[in-house]
């Protein structure tokens, strides 16, 4: 891919390829419009967002760290229903916090003003990762915006060692002389999606400089590190205490192929919240979103009326 190809690049236009390498059967597109939320106190800062349908919003995704609004197109796309896909700030068209501090709890607080203007009355909240503990705080501390909350694949639970692979991932280069050298990189660490697939997040995710070298969008502040885990042992974190007080109905979608979750974190999960509903994904690893997007949107199906 060259600097030309890359000029080309608009982000409303690979939808048909979602369509087509998942058989989805969609012969007319749904409208999907980028919307944009100036945070409250900082006029400068806004949350950006895709929204997709025209009627009142029944779903909020909330995509993981150093990832970005589109990594839920195919499941907006298999859904169907009208839905608010954000960018977290410092990630995709949202702004960076001049703080660096993308902790879940801030991150909460900064979404919630988003979903108030743009889908207050969402029937879910879909988060995954560093997504899910941001919308596992937005229940917390915003309730009235959470009725059903979907947690992918992530608990408190989550520790270095069993975020080694995404930590690996997220914490290499920053720059890549080519874009075939940042697409070789991205599929050994994702081996269990496809090429095409990995082409399109790339797209969605990285800019081409002028010089014709390629660079992540994302704020290299906004994910976690190994030391962070280390330091914070999120496995005895107030987190859990967080998880507990969540009063809304909550189901936790696991891919079965991930070290991210445990048993020993589900059976935690349920002490904490005994109604929780837990799903497991066969063939998906961690991004469960983009491993088995199908299911994905399946069950999320099931919990709308």
């Amino acid at each position: 891919m060259d600097v030309d190809d890359r000029a080309e690049y608009d982000e409303f236009s690979l939808f048909h390829e979602n369509v087509a390498e998942f058989d989805l059967g969609l012969t007319d597109l749904p409208e999907v419009v980028r919307v944009e939320t100036a945070l409250d106190g900082d006029a400068q800062r806004r949350v950006s967002a895709l929204r997709w349908g025209t009627g009142p919003v029944e779903v909020v995704f909330v995509h993981g760290g150093a990832q970005n609004a589109h990594t839920w197109d195919t499941v907006a796309l298999a859904l169907g229903r009208n839905a608010l896909a954000i960018d977290l700030p410092g990630h995709g068209h949202s702004g960076w916090r001049d703080d660096g501090a993308y902790t879940p709890i801030n991150l909460a607080d900064d979404i919630a003003v988003a979903i108030e203007a743009q889908a207050p009355t969402a029937q879910l909240v879909v988060g995954m990762s560093l997504g899910g503990l941001t919308s596992m705080e937005l229940a917390v501390r915003h309730p009235e915006l959470v009725r059903h909350l979907v947690l992918v694949d992530i608990t408190p639970g989550v520790n270095q060692q069993k975020a080694k692979a995404v930590i690996d991932f997220v914490d290499g280069p920053q720059e890549f002389a080519s874009f075939d050298a940042l697409l070789e990189r991205t599929m050994e660490f994702n081996p269990t999606r496809s090429e095409s697939s990995l082409r399109r997040g790339i797209l969605h995710n990285a800019r081409q400089e002028s010089d014709g070298s390629w660079q992540w969008r994302y704020d290299r502040s906004s994910h976690v590190r190994s030391r962070d885990l280390e330091e914070s042992d999120l496995a005895g974190s107030p987190m859990w205490d967080d998880f507990g007080a969540v009063a809304s109905p909550m189901t936790l979608v696991r891919g079965s192929l991930s070290p991210v979750v445990d048993d020993d974190d589900v059976a935690e999960a349920r002490r904490r919240q005994p109604e929780l509903t837990v799903h497991v994904v066969d063939g998906a690893g961690h991004s469960v979103q983009g491993d088995r997007p199908i299911e994905l949107a399946a069950l999320l199906a099931e919990r709308l009326t």
